[in-house]
């Protein structure tokens, strides 16, 4: 376990002495601005596959390694920073290195693709004139995929190949997904994978601030997979066969949920306790999650997306492009109240 500092300062301190192996003066923290910056803004995106757009085409980089992380050509950051520059605010995009299946540790190590070959640590991207940093990470370090995968027979065979990660207990039926977490097992599993993201998510906020000493620091959430009405998920999408949620059992579905908002919880209060900004997708998009018909915002776990890997890809309930521009939307806002403020 990580020793918690108590204030952004004495953990951008303790960032420095780590970094450098000696403790450091830092600089005083620049005046808050009044206005937003008439230059162009040095802005490094970072984050895993929901920062990347998973499942939107076309894919960047699709000539080398990169190319495996699905990093859609229009994924939010791309929409935000056009949406900005309507509104008079120029970003200027240093890098965008999110990349499909990132843990949060990604930051700091690089990460091996599942085509082969890596990627270099995305911290590698900031630089000490970089003044906003922007991207979201947690959900893979938590494990949730494995969650889904503990939850659904079917993600445990071909059809969740290209998925990361294991079930957690294999020898459990899928089925039975709910009373497993609510057990001493799976109940413990939960508790050391959320302190886990929230180490995580410390170091991270503390790397940042050495690398890009002056810059504003964003983590962005999830949007919310799985409706209040769970009975919303029983029908499926025009034009799907399969349900949002493919064979999860439904009395699971709240499950997810749950453990999504929790996530959530962790990730507002880590970025809060640090003096990062928070956008909170979660709250903003309970009308737009996977089960809600014609104006659902996330693909279908096993719905095609918009990628072919010899046959369509599936979303495995990531933003689909109401999704991403619902992203773009929160992202952008939350840009321009920071770079105003």
């Amino acid at each position: 376990m990580r020793k918690k500092t108590t204030t952004p300062r004495t953990r951008r301190l303790a960032a420095t002495a780590v970094a450098l192996g000696s403790f450091l003066a830092l600089a005083s923290p620049a005046g808050t601005a009044g206005a937003a910056p008439a230059d162009p803004v040095p802005t490094v995106f970072y984050g895993d596959s929901y920062t990347a757009n998973f499942g939107i085409a076309p894919v960047n980089n699709q000539d080398n390694e990169r190319g495996w992380c699905f990093q859609a050509t229009e994924n939010y950051p791309a929409v935000a920073t056009r949406r900005l520059a309507d509104n008079g605010i120029t970003l200027d995009v240093q890098s965008d290195v999110s990349c499909g299946g990132a843990l949060v540790e990604h930051f700091w190590k690089e990460q091996e693709m599942l085509g082969g070959g890596t990627v270099p640590a995305q911290q590698d991207a900031l630089k000490e004139d970089t003044q906003l940093v922007v991207g979201g990470m947690g959900g893979n370090t938590l494990g949730f995929t494995s969650i889904l995968k503990q939850c659904s027979a079917k993600l445990r065979g071909n059809e969740g190949a290209l998925l990361p990660g294991e079930p957690v207990d294999p020898d459990k039926p899928a089925g039975e997904c709910r009373e497993f977490f609510a057990s001493e097992d799976g109940k413990a599993w939960l508790d050391y994978q959320f302190q886990r993201v929230e180490g995580d998510l410390e170091e991270m906020f503390q790397r940042m601030s050495y690398f890009a000493p002056d810059a504003e620091r964003v983590l962005v959430g999830y949007p919310r997979l799985v409706p209040k009405d769970t009975t919303k998920c029983l029908t499926a999408a025009p034009g799907q066969t399969e349900l949002p949620f493919a064979d999860i059992p439904k009395n699971a579905l709240p499950l997810l949920d749950q453990v999504q908002q929790r996530l959530d919880e962790v990730m507002k209060k880590t970025a809060a306790d640090d003096g990062a900004d928070f956008v909170d997708l979660y709250d903003h998009t309970g009308n737009n999650t996977a089960c809600d018909g014609a104006n659902r915002g996330i693909g279908g776990l096993l719905e095609d997306s918009q990628l072919e890997f010899g046959q369509p890809i599936p979303w495995y309930a990531h933003p689909n492009d109401k999704g991403r521009d619902i992203q773009a939307e929160h992202v952008a806002t939350k840009i321009e109240q920071i770079l105003n403020r």
